[in-house]
């Protein structure tokens, strides 16, 4: 994950350390002890910071959510067709590396703990609020520039962030990934007929 390849304070170090685990180990066998395991320093630092594994997963979400915030909301997309493809494409996650593939399972994982830990939930509604807004601004770009229909960029931006996530599920608790390129392809057709001015 980019946002972790050259961690510059010891926090960024120990949430570096946590997504590394988190990706190995999954949510449900991980524990602060293997976060420390992918820590370089003094283990005794992780607990020193965090009172245990959800606070520190919940702090490397927030981290995660922030640097994308800083980095799409810098301005409107120069080419918003390919904003929206690029975004959509993220769902092709079987020629994803492995580490973007192991991420995913265990975003679903922390997902689950939403209904029944408010602390997740209140993340994952914020999460989807900021994904939300990054479409719905492309979707405006792409009306400006005459690129896209005029439809309605809030109800769309949830249609297909709705659809993102159902693809995201399905991938996460499937045990077979045939049906990626074919879901991935209607979405492709979708965007085409009803977005695009050239579909």
């Amino acid at each position: 994950m980019k946002f972790f390849q050259s961690p510059e304070t010891t926090r960024e170090e120990i949430l570096a350390a946590a997504y590394r685990a988190l990706c190995t180990h999954g949510y449900a066998d991980l524990t602060m002890e293997r976060i420390g395991a992918k820590f370089d320093k003094s283990v005794s630092l992780v607990y020193h910071h965090y009172d245990g594994k959800d606070d520190l997963l919940l702090e490397c979400l927030e981290f995660m959510l922030e640097e994308y915030r800083a980095e799409t909301e810098s301005g409107p997309p120069e080419d918003p067709r390919q904003a929206i493809e690029e975004f959509c494409d993220q769902l092709l996650l079987s020629d994803a590396p492995p580490e973007a593939q192991q991420f995913v399972h265990a975003l679903i994982e922390l997902r689950g703990q939403a209904p029944h830990n408010d602390a997740y939930r209140d993340y994952f509604t914020r999460s989807d609020r900021v994904f939300q807004a990054r479409i719905e601004r492309i979707i405006e770009t792409g009306i400006e520039a005459g690129v896209f229909q005029d439809v309605d960029p809030e109800r769309t931006a949830k249609m297909i962030q709705t659809i993102f996530l159902g693809g995201l599920f399905q991938y996460a608790t499937a045990n077979h990934d045939e049906w990626l390129p074919a879901f991935r392809d209607e979405l492709q057709a979708y965007l085409e007929r009803d977005l695009y001015t050239d579909g």
